[in-house]
């Protein structure tokens, strides 16, 4: 695993949100491409983004389940888990690929979690859904 990936997932883990921004190259870009309202640029929306939610979920934890990585890009697979600080189950997976700068700084990434859903339709009821076949 790439050293900022796993200084990364470790910032998460501690939830040090200067650790994190430290990662993050100041010409940052994120983006959602299955929710493209979600996009951002900047160490400050990091920072407001992790400190939201290490507030919701006081007992986040992750793991980085797998890995690939080229040196200029890593592709890794998340899984958050924790509980909101209601008590309810907080659960997201996904991938995220990120682009790395020769130092290690992290310049733009591509998300793709979602929160995991509990009691959903099964394949072929989403099938149906998503093709707009009757049953």
């Amino acid at each position: 695993m790439h050293e900022t990936i796993a200084r990364l997932r470790d910032a998460v883990n501690a939830h040090n949100v200067d650790a994190m921004v430290e990662l993050i190259a100041p010409e940052y870009r994120s983006e959602q491409p299955a929710h493209p309202n979600r996009g951002f640029g900047g160490k400050d929306q990091v920072r407001k983004n992790w400190s939201t939610l290490f507030a919701g979920v006081p007992d986040l934890r992750v793991d980085v389940r797998a890995y690939l990585d080229d040196g200029t890009t890593s592709c890794s697979e998340w899984e958050f888990l924790g509980h909101h600080a209601d008590g309810s189950d907080f659960n997201e997976r996904g991938v995220v690929i990120f682009g790395l700068r020769d130092d290690g700084l992290i310049t733009w990434g591509r998300l793709y979690m979602e929160i995991v859903e509990q009691g959903g339709a099964d394949i072929d009821e989403t099938m149906r859904q998503t093709a707009r076949v009757p049953d």
